[in-house]
């Protein structure tokens, strides 16, 4: 379910018709995540790294307002929930594109999200399914690299709003402290920097938990 936006109301309408029509409105940001009692729990969940750090992700995506606001036909309109197409890897080094609902229930999206990686590992192919809808973020973990910077292939002709959110390679420092790359592209048209502060401030508190 979605709503239209009353961008008459929103403070950030002369922002909204300034960046959107720019070829690139997207800007994008990398930090650092501390991910050691995330790695832990993670553990005693008996769970991946993987799918613990991306439901953290995609629950402070769902509590982060302007990350749930999308263009459509040049309005803005606000999903009540944002589900997540992440990239899953199969073992030819090829991936595909995934659809995973979103649930705050840990359970329940570990569910969602297992038997999903096992379909996109049994089905050939880039894109295997379609995407009906425009509430998901553009998820990818890329673990062989700690980067500090990253940019994403995009076509300017190809209307996108969708946030895009990666992480890098896990390291360890001398103290045993865990840490990861974050990158978050976002359209300006829709938000700033302090709502992506506001996003890697969330996701970090419930990493901490």
């Amino acid at each position: 379910m979605k709503s239209l936006l009353n961008i008459e109301n929103w403070p950030r309408k002369e922002h909204f018709l300034f960046f959107k029509q720019m070829e690139e409105p997207f800007f994008g940001i990398t930090t650092t995540i501390d991910c050691t009692k995330a790695y832990k729990n993670a553990k005693l969940l008996e769970t991946t790294f993987f799918v613990y750090y991306l439901h953290k992700t995609i629950v402070a995506v769902n509590t982060i307002e302007p990350f749930r606001y999308r263009i459509i036909d040049d309005k803005i309109y606000v999903f009540d929930t944002i589900d997540v197409s992440a990239t899953i890897m199969r073992d030819d080094s090829s991936f595909g594109f995934s659809l995973i609902e979103y649930s705050p229930d840990f359970e329940v999206f570990t569910k969602n999200t297992f038997k999903e990686i096992e379909r996109i590992k049994n089905t050939p192919g880039l894109f295997t399914r379609e995407f009906p809808n425009e509430n998901v973020i553009h998820f990818s973990a890329i673990p062989w690299i700690n980067f500090t910077s990253l940019s994403h292939a995009r076509s300017y002709t190809f209307p996108d709003s969708c946030p895009k959110i990666s992480f890098g390679k896990m390291t360890v420092d001398e103290n045993g402290k865990r840490t990861m790359s974050m990158s978050i592209h976002v359209h300006h048209g829709l938000m700033d920097g302090f709502h992506v502060g506001q996003l890697v401030d969330c996701f970090q508190e419930l990493m901490n938990k």
